[in-house]
């Protein structure tokens, strides 16, 4: 259970990552996309495949913009506040621990970043992976050219 402690320290702590990060909108000039696109292959690794995964990549970051706008505003805001805070270098290196800019970021780091969110003491973190975890898995799994990969056969045809 949270102390009121750690809940404190929580809160204090990533109202000022998001005000720093929301000062500097650096999403705001297509950053996201550029954020998105290291992070899919590492959370997508097992089923990219090998052939065309510049494409598969482009494709999925395409579907999560789509979903991100698909979202009510408060949502949209919320989801802008975490890849502002992913995509400026300070608050980036604060919060997930990557000194390198996403592009140069080697599988490795992008994995240690995503596993200390996932299993961190911090709900924001928690939630941050998880909406992370959701848009790219929901993106994925959604497009019709992945299903014969995962054995899905579509949904049922109605006669």
């Amino acid at each position: 259970m949270t102390s009121r402690r750690q809940f404190l320290q929580t809160g204090l702590a990533g109202g000022l990552l998001l005000g720093v990060a929301g000062c500097t909108r650096p999403s705001a000039d297509g950053r996201r996309g550029t954020v998105i696109a290291a992070i899919v292959p590492v959370m997508l690794a097992g089923a990219l495949g090998q052939e065309n995964q510049v494409a598969s990549i482009a494709r999925t970051v395409a579907a999560v913009e789509t979903a991100i706008a698909g979202l009510a505003l408060p949502a949209q805001k919320e989801i802008g506040e975490l890849f502002d805070l992913l995509a400026f270098a300070p608050t980036r290196a604060l919060a997930a621990g990557l000194w390198t800019d996403w592009p140069q970021a080697t599988p490795g780091e992008i994995g240690a970043f995503l596993d200390s969110w996932r299993h961190s003491r911090f709900d924001l973190l928690k939630s941050g992976y998880a909406a992370l975890h959701d848009l790219i898995f929901g993106a994925w799994y959604a497009a019709p050219e992945n299903w014969p990969a995962i054995g899905y056969p579509g949904p049922p045809k109605v006669r």
